[in-house]
């Protein structure tokens, strides 16, 4: 009788520490739901990183920088910096990536993340494994020949390349670089035959093509336009569908007689999957009111771009369409990083 009790007595103190477990593993999951809603309420509540996957001085580098310290104020914390180059951007693509998705590691995406992802043999997906967060600005390709050529136009570019197929000479910033994929789908639209001069960087690409050794580069506005303005180079058309504020009086590809020709150099912020959709949507909603400051866009048309508005869906979207059509023109170019 008393082994009955006894058996009885332990089973009951086994059953009420059973529940006191699940009671108390019920209390630990609704804190740490709390935890996490107040995570996303109260973000940011430490510093943010931003990776840029080239070198400081840069055109990723100043776009990077000035956005930080708006977004500084905006969300009261510091958000920094960080310089990780190395094998075309991929290397702080890869460290941003394969950080923790709660935010506070950014990575600074480019034109040239999305032709990368079809280049490169990389350790993460360049969709599946990102959280889209705002595009920050965009702008146009000067596509610009020595002055003393006889090419006063774009028309009279293709014409000259459509006579002499192949002997034509173009520079680029390096093989696989968005200044090579960029002409060879200009390439492509016109039907034009010419040769691809690679070089180690856009500097020693513009020289070349300011002595006359190349006939025409497609250059960014920032390295381009102030060669442009000195007479260095003649402008023959800007690559987006509308004309640069700057240059006025030069046409865009659409306007020289390719109307579906739309390319652009565009930056945008993107995360390591994951990231809550209200801490991406604070982020986003924190960029846009950056981007509406007058003097950021002063900031940012002086290296010829211009702010963007993109919702985060909207620019998951561009990355998506800008993998896919880089993508069929290196397969249909056989573009190779040699």
């Amino acid at each position: 009788m008393k082994k009955g009790l006894l058996i009885t007595r332990w089973l009951d103190t086994v059953s009420i520490q059973g529940i006191l477990c699940s009671l108390m593993t019920a209390g630990l999951m609704t804190i740490s739901s709390l935890a996490q809603a107040q995570t996303a309420s109260t973000f940011p509540t430490k510093p943010i990183k931003i990776v840029v996957g080239f070198a400081p001085g840069g055109g990723s580098d100043f776009i990077a920088r000035i956005v930080a310290q708006k977004l500084t104020q905006q969300l009261g914390q510091t958000v920094f910096v960080e310089n990780r180059p190395g094998a075309g951007g991929n290397l702080g693509a890869e460290i941003a990536l394969k950080a923790p998705g709660d935010g506070y590691t950014l990575f600074l995406a480019a034109t040239s993340y999305t032709v990368n992802a079809n280049l490169y043999k990389l350790s993460f997906d360049p969709l599946k494994d990102i959280t889209p967060i705002a595009r920050l600005a965009s702008g146009p390709f000067i596509i610009a020949t020595n002055p003393n050529l006889p090419i006063p136009n774009l028309k009279a570019l293709v014409d000259l390349a459509k006579k002499e197929p192949g002997k034509l000479g173009y520079a680029s910033a390096g093989s696989g670089s968005i200044t090579h994929v960029a002409t060879e789908y200009f390439l492509t639209t016109a039907d034009i035959d010419v040769l691809h001069v690679p070089y180690k960087g856009t500097s020693p690409a513009l020289t070349d093509t300011i002595s006359g050794q190349v006939q025409f580069i497609f250059g960014t506005v920032a390295s381009t336009l102030p060669h442009v303005q000195s007479g260095k180079l003649n402008a023959l058309a800007v690559t987006t569908a509308q004309r640069l504020e700057a240059l006025p009086k030069v046409p865009t590809v659409m306007e020289s007689g390719y109307p579906n020709f739309d390319v652009s150099v565009w930056h945008g912020l993107i995360g390591p999957k994951g990231i809550p959709s209200d801490i991406v949507l604070k982020i986003n909603e924190a960029v846009r009111t950056a981007l509406n400051d007058p003097l950021m866009a002063q900031q940012l048309a002086s290296d010829g771009l211009t702010a963007s508005s993109d919702s985060p869906e909207e620019f998951g979207a561009l990355i998506a369409q800008e993998v896919s059509r880089w993508g069929a023109l290196v397969k249909a170019r056989g573009i190779t990083l040699k």
